[in-house]
C-alpha cells in the first residue's frame, strides 16, 4: 500500500507542477477560466471525502480505492482528447473528486491495517508522499524544460500511468475482515458491514461534537497554504529575497518532513497526546506568522534568513498536524461508524485548500504585517479551543465506554450494592 501511495503521489507531483502551464500554453485558457476550474475542482474535492466514508461503511475499501484510481486514469486520458472548456472543467473536477476520495480510503485502509500503530503508519505514509511529490516535481521539470505540446501530454500520461500501477498494487494487497469497521481492539469482534446503518444511528452529520472538531480542524490545516501560497507570494512581492529561495523553501520542507516525521509520530501514542499537540500546532503557526510580519522589506540576506526560519516553523506545524489531526479524527469517532466519520473529517483539508489561498491573498497579505499577526493569533487561539474540546470529548467517550461495559456486566444497568 505504501508503494502504491508513493507512485500515486509521484503522478500527483507531476500534475501539480505542469497542469496550469498545460491549460495556459497548450489549451489556451485565460486566467478567469483557470480560476473557475480550480474552484470547481476544490468543490468536487470537498464532496469526495464524505462520499468515500459513507460508502466505506457499506462496502469493502480495497475495490473502491481501485475504482478511484481507475476513475482518475480514465479522466486524465479523456482530458487529452478534448479542448472544449466544459468537458475539461468536468474532467478536472472528476479527477479531484477521485483524488480526495482515494486519500480518505487510504486513511481508512491504513487504520484497519495498522490498528493502534496508526501513528507510525501515518508517519511512513507522509514520508512516502513527500518523497513522491518531490520526485514528481523533478520529472515535471524535465518535461517543462522541453516545453512542447508532446512533452506536456507525456507528463499527463505519466500521471495516468501512476494511477494504473497504483491500482494494480492495491489489487495485490489483502484487506482485513470487517468491511464497515476499522481494526477492532483485542478480544472485540468487528461488526459486519452496514451494522451502524442498520441500527439507524452513527451519523456524523448529527454529531455536533464531531462536527465542531471538523470545523476547527480547517484552520489546523493552514500550514499547506502558508507554505505553498503565502510564503512564496510574500517573498516575491514584499521582500528583496531572491526568487530562487522559493524552491529552496519547498526543498527544506520536503527534507525535514521525510527525516523527522517518524520521530514526531513516536511522541504521540495516545489520543490525549494528539489533543495536546494541537496547541503546539497553533504555537508553531503563530511563530511563523510573526517571522513573516517582521521580515524586512530591504536586505536580501536578512529577509532570506527570516523566510527560511518561517518555513522551518511551518514544517514543524505540518509535522504535528499530520499526526494529531488523523489520530483525533479516528479517536473522536464512535467505533461502529468510523468510516463515515473519517469521511466527514476529510472535508477539513479540502475546505482549507479551497479557502486558505483566498484568505491569505485577499485578507492577510492585503493587511500587511498586521494581517500576519492577526492570522497567527487566531490560529493559536483556535488551536487551544480544539485542544480543550478534544480532551473533553475523549473523556466523555471513555466514560461512555466504561458505562457500557458495566451495563453489559450487570444486565438491566444496575450494579450489585456493596456493603460499607
Amino acid at each position: 500500500m505504501l508503494l502504491a501511495q508513493l507512485l500515486d503521489r509521484v503522478g500527483t507531483g507531476v500534475w501539480a507542477a505542469s497542469s496550469v502551464l498545460y491549460f495556459t500554453y497548450v489549451i489556451g485558457l485565460g486566467a478567469g477560466q483557470l480560476g473557475l476550474m480550480v474552484g470547481a475542482a476544490a468543490v468536487a474535492g470537498i464532496a469526495g471525502s464524505p462520499l468515500a466514508g459513507h460508502l466505506a461503511d457499506r462496502f469493502a475499501v480495497r475495490p473502491m480505492l481501485i475504482a478511484c484510481h481507475l476513475v482518475r486514469l480514465v479522466a486524465l486520458c479523456a482530458l487529452l482528447s478534448t479542448t472544449r472548456y466544459e468537458a475539461l472543467l468536468l474532467l478536472v473536477a472528476l479527477t479531484h473528486l477521485g483524488d480526495r476520495a482515494a486519500k480518505t480510503l487510504e486513511m481508512l485502509f491504513a487504520t484497519r491495517v495498522a490498528g493502534e500503530r496508526r501513528g507510525t503508519y501515518q508517519a511512513l505514509s507522509r514520508s512516502a508522499a513527500n518523497a513522491g511529490y518531490a520526485a514528481g516535481a523533478g520529472i515535471a521539470a524535465l518535461g517543462l524544460a522541453v516545453g512542447t505540446r508532446g512533452a506536456y501530454e507525456l507528463l499527463i500520461l505519466g500521471n495516468a500511468l501512476s494511477f494504473l500501477v497504483a491500482a494494480l498494487l492495491v489489487g495485490r494487497t489483502s484487506e482485513p475482515l470487517g468491511h464497515g469497521r476499522l481494526v477492532a481492539p483485542p478480544g472485540e469482534e468487528a461488526p459486519p458491514a452496514g451494522a451502524a446503518a442498520e441500527r439507524g444511528g452513527g451519523s456524523p452529520w448529527r454529531d455536533r461534537g464531531y462536527l465542531r472538531f471538523v470545523v476547527l480542524d480547517i484552520p489546523m490545516n493552514l500550514d499547506d497554504s502558508l507554505l505553498n501560497v503565502g510564503l512564496p507570494l510574500w517573498l516575491i512581492h514584499h521582500t528583496d529575497a531572491p526568487h530562487a529561495l522559493v524552491p529552496a523553501v519547498l526543498a527544506v520542507n520536503t527534507v525535514l518532513t521525510v527525516l523527522l516525521q517518524l520521530a514526531v509520530s513516536a511522541r504521540v501514542h495516545e489520543p490525549e497526546q494528539a489533543a495536546r499537540a494541537a496547541g503546539w500546532y497553533g504555537l508553531a503557526v503563530l511563530g511563523a506568522c510573526v517571522l513573516l510580519a517582521l521580515t524586512p522589506a530591504r536586505g536580501a540576506w536578512a529577509a532570506s534568513a527570516a523566510l527560511l526560519a518561517a518555513a522551518v516553523l511551518v514544517t514543524a506545524a505540518e509535522l504535528v498536524r499530520s499526526v494529531s489531526s488523523w489520530e483525533l479524527a479516528v479517536s473522536l469517532a464512535p467505533r461502529e461508524a468510523r468510516a463515515s466519520y473519517l469521511g466527514v473529517a476529510g472535508i477539513s483539508p479540502s475546505v482549507q485548500k479551497a479557502v486558505g489561498p483566498l484568505l491569505l491573498t485577499g485578507a492577510v497579505m492585503a493587511a500587511g504585517p498586521a494581517g500576519w499577526l492577526g492570522l497567527g493569533a487566531a490560529v493559536a487561539g483556535l488551536s487551544l479551543v480544539q485542544r480543550r474540546a478534544a480532551l473533553r470529548r475523549l473523556a466523555a467517550l471513555r466514560h461512555r465506554s466504561a458505562a457500557g461495559g458495566r451495563a453489559a456486566a450487570f444486565p438491566g444497568g444496575s450494579e450489585p450494592v456493596r456493603a460499607g
